[in-house]
């Protein structure tokens, strides 16, 4: 067989394939977790990747700052050795990343910066060398208080905005954490100079206990913008902002069935078609209701009205699988996922898996 025609059929064969596991950030000496990254395409052809190293435990609130790896080849390997971000250190941690393109060309890093039960806000730093160097930190949260932003969050609005989706954990006297959250946006309109926090609050439903936890947003099609968030009431809840992100409908459910664990969307850009990645619950047995599993991808061609039936990424019925950070890569799919075991050691590991774009249409 000739080389080209060996080279013709492989071809064939991975854009038929399903996904494919390239890489794991599993527990190490000095390093019990590894979590919560994000993907940047730079100008040179390689994939930037940065997450959070835990150095103090596996707890939300355990000592950690970011680390990055680099792949040369479209997301199937990657660098073997960390290189240390110089985020703003918080007293208890820095975590939770977003990486952003923006209009300008330049690059923009998001994370959490934790104190306390009282204050964990997001910061921002740019870069105009292909995140060799960054700017100092600007903070996207001028009111303090406890906000959650998952990794992957921060958006760019075709108007130049930018939106931060966060979960604001109100302070309860006499208590250390309130679960039970509202959600909102913080806004920049001038490339995160100035920030504010958006006009409305979307206020969590009376049942539950969770409130409406780590938000994402999307712009539609028409210009509204979508949001879901994570509940305990066994799907996603779902609302619409018409001004870019100052005033928010009431959340309903969806039926994005779910356990309590994030979804994460975003439109695939050779087809215009929305990408939702999350633990389909529609089918899940009685005894894994409370589960981060299975994984699965599902596309929706009428801007997350309805989704197209699941499509297995991983199927553990005792792995951990959240905290997706998503990015499409030629005709591919490329995700960063927290694979672990159970929910005492599930967000330890992180997994790199792709899969081919037309997989998603078979």
């Amino acid at each position: 067989m000739t080389s080209s025609l060996s080279t013709i059929l492989l071809f064939g064969l991975l854009a038929q394939a399903g996904p494919t596991a390239h890489f794991s950030l599993a527990p190490r000496e000095g390093s019990p977790r590894n979590s919560e990254g994000d993907f940047i395409p730079l100008k040179d052809g390689r994939i930037l990747f940065i997450y959070t190293n835990f150095t103090g435990g596996g707890a939300d609130n355990a000592a950690a700052h970011l680390e990055s790896r680099i792949s040369a080849d479209a997301g199937q390997t990657w660098s073997d050795k960390d290189q240390t971000i110089p985020a703003k250190q918080g007293q208890q941690n820095t975590m939770s990343v977003s990486l952003l393109r923006l209009k300008s060309g330049k690059i923009a890093l998001f994370y959490l910066v934790k104190h306390s039960w009282k204050d964990c806000r997001a910061y921002m730093q740019l870069s105009d060398d292909e995140a060799r160097t960054w700017a100092e930190p600007r903070l996207t949260m001028p009111q303090e208080g406890y906000y959650i932003v998952n990794n992957d969050r921060v958006i760019q609005l075709a108007s130049g905005r930018i939106v931060v989706p966060a979960a604001w954990h109100r302070f309860v006297e006499g208590k250390e954490f309130n679960r039970r959250a509202t959600a909102l946006c913080f806004l920049s309109d001038d490339e995160g100079k100035t920030w504010r926090r958006g006009r409305g609050l979307v206020e969590p439903p009376q049942e539950g206990t969770s409130g409406l936890q780590e938000p994402l947003v999307v712009e539609l099609k028409d210009g509204k913008l979508l949001m879901l968030c994570r509940t305990d009431l066994g799907s996603q809840y779902r609302c619409y902002s018409d001004d870019a992100g100052e005033t928010w409908s009431p959340a309903q459910p969806s039926e994005i069935k779910s356990p309590l664990a994030p979804a994460s969307l975003k439109r695939i850009p050779s087809t215009g078609d929305l990408l939702l990645i999350w633990n389909d619950h529609s089918k899940i047995d009685e005894t894994l209701k409370h589960n981060r599993t299975p994984l699965c991808a599902a596309i929706s061609r009428d801007e997350g009205k309805t989704f197209s039936p699941a499509k297995l990424i991983e199927t553990d019925p005792q792995g951990w699988f959240c905290y997706t950070a998503i990015e499409f890569i030629d005709q591919r799919v490329l995700l960063a996922y927290c694979a672990g075991q159970g929910r005492k050691e599930g967000l330890n590991t992180t997994r790199i898996t792709s899969f081919p774009i037309p997989w998603l249409y078979e």
